[in-house]
């Protein structure tokens, strides 16, 4: 609300005790205009009859006399809030009117750390979820600072005893919502640990259409042969995948195992729900190779709570997830989740020692690449407030890009510049 604030606070059908009760603190303001809602933090102080307070961009004071509140305050030349509203249940909730527009109002009290934080939690899944939506309810409240242990079923819906616990398309552990989290911040998770938990993957034997030229894809798929068998065997002590049923000529044929999560997404922007194949601002399924253990991952917030998703184990995976899944395995996974309040990414970003990686999801790889490298722009920009000149300079010689995922209904970018290459910048 980068506005004027005039506001009035009015309680009614209080008893004497609850007319009295001190307002200061920490406060969480919703205002919602249809089906639109703002949300802000706000702190107020109150000295005997004085108030005063601030949302971070207003200034504002007030007096409390006879049970109702009066604040008064100014940002620019924007409108007038006059806000009226009650105490229910430890809440304000009314209404507020902004110019000729009629809002509904609720204010309630920032959830306090508990004194035995920052926590580690166990959480075992009963059920997982196949849309990133903020409909589902929470599985589990965490504060920044807490740390999570649990683990996620393959893309199938298997877990690590061969048992099927969902229907496919990539099924999800969470979501998890984080207390104080509200749109506008960046949700940071820290993948501490990214582990397989079984001996066995699955996976395709064609290559998907979108990373062919439809002649070859056509041809490809008239020559397959009809046995051909793409389960794989997971070698955790040597390090190795191999395949399960090999050919003749692939019998030598090994990978190395890079275990790493294909979807991290957060509650998508606008209230929409999205079907966990699906990638985009929110996360989702971005199938980057490496999201692994010891990656730190910054996600945009659009709901109270972030609402935090992750699953789709990969064993290993080439760069552009190019048979449309890589080696989906089920996975231990523990991660530790921060907050970063009032500022927001354009897109997802991550960093491990080596890099600084910014995505860019679209609806072409050249529109992905464009938003991958802006992603990384702005980053630079804000971190060592470079002008465009200098980010062009940095760019230009230090800039790799990995082509992330290509067969799912957007395309996935990965602008990535080494932390070596930055070490010299001031901040």
């Amino acid at each position: 609300m980068k506005a004027i604030w005039v506001s009035l606070l009015t309680f009614t059908a209080l008893c004497a005790a609850q007319s009295s009760v001190d307002l200061s603190g920490n406060w969480v303001v919703e205002l919602t205009f249809f089906d639109n809602t703002e949300y802000r933090r706000i702190v107020l102080k109150q000295q005997g009859t004085e108030l005063s307070g601030s949302d971070g961009n207003v200034t504002f004071t007030g007096s409390v006399r006879d049970g109702k509140v009066e604040l008064r305050g100014k940002s620019g030349s924007g409108p007038e809030t006059v806000v009226s509203a009650s105490m229910t249940g430890g809440e304000l909730v009314g209404t507020a009117k902004r110019n000729d527009d009629q809002l509904k109002f609720r204010a309630y009290r920032e959830k306090v750390r508990p004194a035995n934080a920052p926590r580690t939690h166990v959480f075992e899944p009963k059920e997982f979820h196949r849309v990133f939506s903020g409909a589902i309810p929470p599985v589990l409240h965490i504060f920044p600072g807490d740390t999570v242990s649990t683990w996620s079923v393959d893309a199938g819906g298997w877990d690590a005893k061969g048992v099927r616990r969902s229907l496919g398309g990539n099924p999800e552990t969470g979501p998890f919502y984080i207390e104080g989290a509200l749109p506008g911040d960046t949700l940071v998770v820290h993948l501490l640990k990214v582990r397989l938990n079984r001996d066995t993957a699955i996976s395709s034997g064609d290559i998907a259409s979108t990373a062919l030229t439809p002649f070859y894809f056509s041809q490809a798929r008239q020559n397959r042969p009809k046995d051909y068998n793409s389960d794989w065997r997971l070698d955790r002590e040597k390090g190795v995948a191999m395949l399960a049923h090999p050919s003749e000529k692939l019998k030598n044929y090994t990978v190395p195992l890079a275990p790493m999560l294909g979807c991290i997404g957060v509650a998508p922007q606008g209230k929409m729900a999205y079907r966990t194949g699906f990638l985009g601002p929110y996360g989702g399924n971005m199938d980057y190779n490496r999201m692994r253990e010891g990656v730190t991952v910054y996600l945009p917030v659009f709901e109270p709570g972030a609402l935090l998703f992750m699953g789709d184990g990969h064993a290993a995976q080439g760069d552009g997830e190019l048979t449309g899944n890589a080696l989906e395995t089920s996975m231990d996974i523990e991660f530790r989740v921060d907050l970063v309040r009032g500022e927001r990414p354009t897109g997802p970003r991550a960093e491990n020692e080596e890099y600084r990686m910014a995505m860019g999801i679209a609806g072409s790889l050249n529109e992905a690449l464009q938003d991958a490298t802006t992603n990384m722009a702005r980053w630079l920009e804000r971190d060592y407030k470079l002008n465009p000149s200098e980010i062009a300079s940095v760019l230009g010689t230090a800039m790799r890009y990995d082509i992330a995922e290509v067969v799912d209904p957007a395309y996935h970018v990965v602008a990535r510049v080494s932390k070596k290459a930055l070490a010299p910048l001031p901040k």
